[in-house]
């Protein structure tokens, strides 16, 4: 195993000793969060956590936690069953964990580049303590230092909303499978891939791109979102506090 995926086991397991017995977990997408999942499947499976549930950010990490023997349930199936808690707008998911592609100063983030960014947002919002796990690689000053912004859009709206995102001086790319057709997302949508350059204000992005009804969900996540990064290197672990 290469540094950087060691970095990003060690990251990720730590993060996973935040989970107790009785919780609801939310299952990120992506590399990282594997090893979080797997990490989380052993305490399980050697009786050291107990009465846990996850919910899926993906149909992919659905099936890898079915696989490795951790009981999932859909957010309808959790809100269904906890009619009292919803009435009174409670966030059901005690902790989820997930990947980010970069997290800035103020632990913005960008998310997506494993195609679940829409999922990830809906859980993340659901969830009372969102937990990002990374390497130190995944940090910058600003974000769009080192990674693009995914965005969701309806194919419906695919050359609209690539001819608006060009109109923001945006260089954008539609995200292709390994076959070479468009990449189509769980919620059977499109993905632009989309350089912005530097962003300085993440917030104002995340507010003209919220008003594009052809755009179904981007990568931004607010750190209003966040909870704390688990952030590993190879001088040691740190965990980043959002403010």
């Amino acid at each position: 195993m290469d540094n950087n995926i060691e970095l990003k086991k060690s990251a990720a397991e730590a993060a996973v000793e935040e989970v107790k017995d009785g919780m609801i977990v939310g299952l990120g997408t992506g590399s990282t969060a594997r090893f979080a999942i797997e990490k989380l499947a052993n305490k399980i499976k050697e009786g050291k956590l107990k009465n846990i549930y996850g919910i899926p950010t993906s149909k992919r990490t659905e099936h890898l936690a079915i696989q490795l023997g951790i009981p999932v349930l859909s957010l309808n199936e959790l809100f269904s069953q906890n009619q009292k808690l919803r009435t009174q707008n409670e966030r059901l998911i005690d902790i989820t964990i997930d990947g980010a592609d970069e997290v800035d100063a103020n632990l913005n983030l960008i998310k997506g580049g494993g195609g679940a960014l829409l999922r990830e947002k809906v859980i993340a919002q659901n969830t009372k303590s969102f937990l990002v796990v990374i390497d130190e690689s995944k940090l910058s000053n600003k974000l769009g230092e080192k990674f693009f912004v995914p965005i969701e859009v309806l194919q419906f709206a695919l050359e609209s909303e690539k001819a608006f995102l060009e109109s923001l001086n945006a260089k954008v790319r539609l995200r292709k499978d390994e076959n070479g057709k468009p990449y189509v997302t769980d919620e059977g949508n499109f993905i632009l891939d989309v350089e912005f350059g530097i962003i300085e204000n993440p917030a104002k992005l995340n507010e003209i791109l919220n008003e594009r009804a052809g755009i179904v969900e981007h990568g931004i996540f607010l750190n209003k979102l966040v909870d704390k990064v688990y952030c590993s290197s190879n001088s040691g672990m740190k965990i980043l506090y959002a403010s």
